[in-house]
């Protein structure tokens, strides 16, 4: 059959009105947006980081004598002389390891020392001055010499306990008709965000100001104010811009003590920046997993047992586990699912969520084997998926908060024209490419955070929002101005916003695509309690009918503040009024998810085999819209990672020397504009009350969910090769022609 290209659909323009480009567009495009590593001040000293050169041991000499007497440099701390630190009993820093405090060598790239100087190339001469010798010690640097002591992990909250099951598993294969079994791999992967991790600490008067690349400030605080044992209040963190983070920037990791602890040791203020090679092995990374999924279906393609089992790599020194089983729990109708997880300790840094953690590899591996199983019952994949759709959550009986996952199915499969699909492999063809179309489900659990927000409205400045939330690249204030200008009712033209600083009011991380309906829901919370306090200083001069009708309208037209609401402040003797707003998720009386669908179609080079991505569209239900154009921008952004991790993504482990064989973006393959077609993607009409007041659920991390499946899923319909490892390279497809 021969191949008809069709043109992608655009983006649906029923809310185009509310699809407002970024408040912070031209600061980023200009260079006017300061992020950590770009900012100075006078008296600043740089500090650099000497990492261990071995896996695992213990440091048997250091000589820093030769970098101490170096130019320019002011003290090198180590073990033998760092400040002491304090137990970390609060904010997240799971792995509890207190940077220069011993002479152990738990992973390779720990920091060893720290080099201070007054510039940063001295700063970074002198480090290489630093002489270690170790005494290595035996340890497992990859999974396979690992597995034997793999172990069943604690629970994570929100994801619940390593293993569950639900109806009897034996039964239900017994029940089967058709029964398949596969086994997947996903590979480790790195974050390589833009932005390298930078802080910026300066302690004066006893109090200490950190401006940091952090996706949480709040945690940053809590944990950098334990490690030095100084009260809370006296520690404030910064953080306006974040150059993209991904789930490395969540934690507070071990360099952000370190600068701390530098700069109040030696008074004044100190600038630590990761070198790439050093973002590595500084913030975590997403572990490899190996995952077996079980189906068992009835002829008609009903299943009637789900078996999924994984299991990943996590550090000697603390436990984190890719909960990548998770998603089958929840995806699909099915009378007995089991579900369960290990991890085996490696000779490594602690793994870290990385964006669409545990539903990113898991649906890689469910989504894969429902493709099996569509072909071994010869019923088409959506259909396959129709079928078995979930009105409620299998696992835990909940309803859930909103679901329009048919209708996603619908839209993509008409936008991406599925149903001219041939079922048979190699059916199409392309002149000197075979091309396949393939696609798959996505979802993801949904986090949902405390927030609180501050609105100030003055006669001067118009309407000023204020949060802590951080700004990582999503919009954040762009679509907080949204929800503000929607509840007040004026143009959001008219409305600052004010981000990343521990002394506004406290929110959560920016993770789990939780910021917009967690801090949006504060945010709108604190705009009702100023029109409530409007329309009492309005009420105590005219009716109570007056003072509502202001409330409700005067902040409708564009520019100044307009004049009747001027006047009733200036009655008052008011330069501003300021109200507070707060929200918390209630205990969830449903099973809270993000839904969608990827339908991918892929050229493989006959004889390179070489697979390509032609075209992508992807059809999603997150609840409510509040700005099409940021929206479809992570939706593109989460597409493009998915096909890093399909075609190009992978950290591989030197297993003698332990340690990643690519610290760069030369070694480490990331998608470029020759590797991302265009893009075709859309949001079902939604509205989730129950997820946030505002009626949003998270989009930012589902984007990139089920797209490597329907790679995958495409590459055999091209070829007839089933692949199960990711990345997908060539040399898997060489295989001799039928």
């Amino acid at each position: 059959m021969t191949l008809r290209t069709g043109t992608a659909s655009t983006p649906s323009t029923a809310t185009a009105r509310h699809a407002l480009p970024r408040a912070d567009g031209v600061a980023k495009a200009s260079g006017t947006a300061r992020y950590t590593a770009d900012r100075t001040q006078p008296g600043v000293r740089h500090a650099v980081l000497v990492t261990a050169a071995v896996p695992a041991g213990r440091i048997a000499a250091m000589d820093t004598a030769e970098a101490e007497q170096a130019p320019g440099v002011v003290t090198v701390l180590s073990h033998r002389n760092a400040p002491p630190l304090q137990p970390v009993t609060a904010g997240m820093y799971p792995h509890g390891l207190l940077p220069l405090q011993d002479d152990r060598v738990r992973y390779e790239g720990e920091p060893v020392a720290v080099v201070v100087a007054d510039q940063l190339d001295q700063a970074l001469a002198a480090a290489e001055r630093v002489a270690v010798r170790y005494d290595r010690q035996p340890a497992p640097t990859t999974l396979d010499d690992a597995l034997a002591d793999a172990y069943r992990p604690t629970p994570l909250p929100r994801w619940g306990p390593a293993d569950t099951s639900t109806g009897d598993l034996h039964q239900g294969l017994a029940a089967a008709s058709t029964v398949v079994e596969g086994h997947y791999t996903t590979a480790s992967r790195h974050h390589s965000a833009m932005e390298p991790a930078a802080t910026l600490a300066d302690f004066e008067d006893g109090r200490l100001t950190l401006h940091d690349a952090s996706q949480g400030v709040f945690n940053v605080r809590t944990v950098v104010a334990c490690a030095l044992g100084m009260a809370v209040e006296d520690v404030r963190v910064l953080s306006p811009f974040t150059g993209g983070g991904f789930g490395s920037k969540g934690y507070t990791w071990p360099h952000e003590i370190i600068a701390a602890m530098t700069a109040r040791h030696l008074g004044g203020a100190v600038l630590l920046t990761l070198t790439r090679a050093q973002s590595f092995t500084s913030h975590g990374y997403q572990p490899e997993t190996r995952q077996s999924v079980t189906l068992g279906a009835t002829a008609d393609g009903r299943l009637t047992a789900l078996r999924h089992t994984s299991v990943s790599p996590t550090s000697r020194y603390g436990e984190y586990v890719e909960m990548a089983a998770t998603c089958s729990r929840t995806a699909y109708a099915c009378p007995a699912i089991t579900t369960t997880h290990r991890v085996a300790p490696v000779a490594t840094i602690l793994p870290t969520p990385m964006r669409a953690p545990h539903e990113g590899p898991g649906m890689f591996a469910l989504e894969s084997a429902m493709d099996e199983l569509a072909h071994e019952l010869g019923i088409d994949p959506l259909e396959l998926r129709l079928r078995n759709h979930a009105d409620t959550d299998p696992t835990s009986g909940k309803p859930f908060s909103s679901k329009e996952l048919r209708a996603c199915y619908e839209a993509g499969a008409r936008r991406f024209g599925w149903h001219d699909r041939p079922p048979a492999p190699r059916s199409l063809r392309d002149g000197h490419e075979l091309v396949g179309w393939g696609m798959a489900g996505a979802t993801m659990n949904q986090f949902r955070f405390p927030a609180a927000a501050r609105i100030r409205l003055a006669t001067d400045v118009g309407v000023l929002v204020e949060a802590g939330t951080q700004e990582i690249g999503t919009g954040t204030y762009t679509v907080l101005a949204q929800v503000a200008a929607d509840t007040l009712g004026c143009p959001a033209g008219l409305v600052r916003v004010r981000l990343g600083d521990t002394r506004l009011p406290q929110t959560g991380m920016t993770a789990g695509s939780s910021t917009t309906l967690s801090v949006g829901s504060a945010v709108r919370a604190a705009c009702r309690n100023l029109l409530t306090r409007l329309v009492a200083l309005a009420s105590g001069e005219e009716t109570a009918e007056e003072g509502a009708r202001l409330a409700d309208g005067a902040l409708r037209r564009a520019g100044a503040v307009p004049l009747p609401l001027h006047e009733l402040m200036a009655r008052h003797g008011l330069a501003e009024v300021t109200a507070e707003g707060t929200w918390s998720p209630e205990d969830d009386a449903s099973s809270l998810h993000t839904f969608g669908c990827v339908f991918a179609e892929v050229a493989v080079d006959e004889d390179l085999c070489v697979p390509r991505v032609r075209r992508v569209v992807g059809a999603y239900s997150a609840g409510r819209i509040i700005n099409p154009l940021t929206a479809r921008s992570q939706m593109t952004g989460g597409i493009t990672w998915g096909i890093g991790q399909a075609l190009l993504e992978q950290s591989v482990t030197d297993a003698t020397l332990g340690r990643f064989v690519s610290k760069d973006l030369a070694g480490y393959l990331v998608p470029v504009n020759a590797d991302v077609p265009d893009l075709d993607v859309v949001f079902v009409d939604e509205y989730d009350d129950q997820a946030s007041t505002i009626g949003a659920r998270g989009i930012g991390e589902l984007g990139a969910v089920g797209v490597s499946a329907a790679i995958a899923n495409a590459v055999f319909h091209a070829t007839g090769i089933r692949p199960r490892a990711l990345p997908i390279t060539p040399e898997s497809l060489l295989v001799p022609r039928p």
